[in-house]
């Protein structure tokens, strides 16, 4: 079995992590929403209050236009290696799906927003999804050997 190693990028991911808590920040103290993405992409599809569907939109599209930006800043493209197949992403894209849906919100909303508003319940839902990733990533490469 070959072994599978990872890029270490601390200052890159902090600076992510920086933005993206910024990003929370003001969309709380601007809107009064909290910005846990799959939340945000079903109201900008099934809007549930008038008139809030642009700011979900565009926020949709930074998420989406972020490596164009960085390709008119740094003159190519971020480096993305996806090691699986389609069909594993497909299968993954679907359990997280299952997964937003029994946790009642996805990391970004319960791991960013939640714990910043030390609610239990988001604290509870954080650790179940880190949790699951560990034992997955365990099985994944340890157990199935991929």
């Amino acid at each position: 079995m070959q072994a599978v190693t990872t890029a270490y990028t601390p200052l890159a991911s902090l600076a992510g992590g920086a933005l993206i808590g910024l990003a929370a920040v003001l969309l709380m103290a601007f809107h009064g929403r909290i910005m846990g993405a799959t939340g945000v992409l079903t109201g900008a599809i099934l809007p549930t209050v008038p008139g809030d569907r642009g700011w979900r939109i565009a926020l949709l599209a930074g998420m989406v236009s972020a490596p164009l930006l960085w390709r008119l800043a740094s003159g190519g493209w971020p480096a993305i290696d996806v090691p699986v197949p389609a069909a594993a992403l497909a299968l993954g894209g679907l359990l997280v799906g299952v997964g937003v849906t029994l946790g009642g919100g996805c990391t970004s909303g319960h791991g960013v927003c939640g714990l910043a508003r030390l609610s239990p319940r988001s604290l509870v839902a954080t650790v179940t999804f880190m949790a699951t990733c560990l034992a997955t990533v365990f099985v994944v490469r340890h157990v199935i050997g991929g």
